[in-house]
């Protein structure tokens, strides 16, 4: 079932005055996909999810799930269907887990709830369970699981009474970091397999990119890009979500014009840039290069004279070695760059070094 807000707005009274969540946001979350809420907290994609649920109050705007609206007010008529009946299953960052339950009675609890016969509650248990990869576990204590199991029965809950969609609110944030990598993978395939429309909210840029079809940053109560993982990494339109999706370097410059091959070409600090292709600028227009640090490259070898475009020479000022990678931080010129390399590439301290800009990841931005 697709999911579509439209001009949603949610204000809280604080203590210092009226605050905005959510701003006239507009969105559809297509059938059977999988759609991430992403930012930093109080940037209201939380808000969001819980007036989708039901479990917030929207002050204008409309909420539709498939071809019901569950909540819609313009002012002077409002539409509300409760959460019980939006046909929607939740997960929740603290996985609800009824410690004095067994696995089985967790997830056949809202069968219960909803007065479906006994005699079908345990084959739809089962056939949850064994969907999540928890087949055999019906009668073990909630208690006795691991955190990425319990997460998973929470998961069975949601799914066992077939809902249209479900919510997910932050479920991996509670597990540690290789088990959050471990039960992100699992996430993935088991939304692959379910095909329910997912809307899935996490401040974890990781989390967004593995698991989305489509990735919504948020800011301040608006959407502010949406796109494939793919696309809000490489292809960032403003220096928030470039900063928000990683590292990156920002450099000052303007726009000196067009190659032929259709590169916008930018004068910054560090010399001039070929960059991918700014249909939205035109010449002297002023902004910044966002380079992700995997972009900018060591070059071995002599030192070309003079330094051809997307060409720097700099002296290494410090290294972090991460495992697979280095963490080189380099001068060159005003500019402090900060750039990943192989661990197999030996820099040290004071090394002098020559950098290639690649314009693929070079993006001129305005903001």
């Amino acid at each position: 079932m697709e999911i579509r807000v439209e001009n949603l707005r949610k204000t809280f009274q604080a203590s210092e005055g009226l605050v905005t969540a959510l701003n006239d946001v507009s969105l559809a979350v297509p059938d059977g996909s999988v759609t991430t809420l992403l930012g930093p907290s109080g940037c209201g994609k939380t808000t969001l999810l819980r007036c989708i649920a039901g479990l917030e109050t929207p002050d204008s705007g409309t909420i539709t799930i498939g071809d019901t609206v569950v909540w819609s007010s313009n002012g002077t008529r409002t539409t509300s269907i409760t959460p019980d009946k939006r046909g929607i299953g939740m997960v929740f960052q603290t996985y609800a887990i009824w410690p004095h339950m067994t696995v089985f009675e967790n997830v056949a609890y809202p069968l219960e709830s909803q007065g479906v016969p006994r005699a079908s509650i345990a084959g739809r248990v089962a056939q949850a369970l064994e969907f999540v990869q928890l087949g055999g576990y019906e009668r073990r204590p909630a208690t006795a699981l691991s955190g990425g199991q319990q997460q998973r029965v929470s998961l069975a809950r949601a799914i066992v009474s077939e809902p249209r969609v479900i919510l997910f609110d932050e479920p991996l944030s509670n597990l540690d970091a290789k088990l959050r990598e471990e039960t992100r993978a699992e996430l993935r395939d088991l939304l692959t397999r379910l095909a329910i429309t997912s809307l899935y909210v996490t401040h974890d840029r990781f989390e967004a990119l593995a698991l989305s079809d489509d990735v919504v940053v948020m800011q301040g109560g608006n959407v502010v890009q949406r796109g494939t993982p793919e696309d809000v990494y490489f292809r960032s339109n403003t220096r928030f979500v470039v900063d928000f999706m990683g590292k990156a370097n920002f450099l000052k410059g303007t726009v000196t014009g067009t190659t032929p091959e259709g590169h916008t070409l930018v004068a910054t600090t560090v010399g001039p840039l070929l960059c991918e292709p700014a249909t939205h600028v035109g010449t002297g227009a002023s902004g910044m290069v966002a380079v992700r640090m995997e972009f900018i490259q060591v070059i071995e070898g002599s030192r070309p004279e003079p330094l051809p475009a997307n060409h720097a020479v700099g002296t290494v000022t410090s290294v972090v070695f991460l495992g697979e990678t280095r963490e080189v931080e380099v001068q060159a010129g005003s500019e402090r760059l900060m750039l990943r390399v192989p661990s197999s590439l030996a820099v040290v301290p004071g090394q002098e070094v020559l950098l290639y800009f690649n314009p693929l990841g070079c993006r001129f931005i305005t903001e």
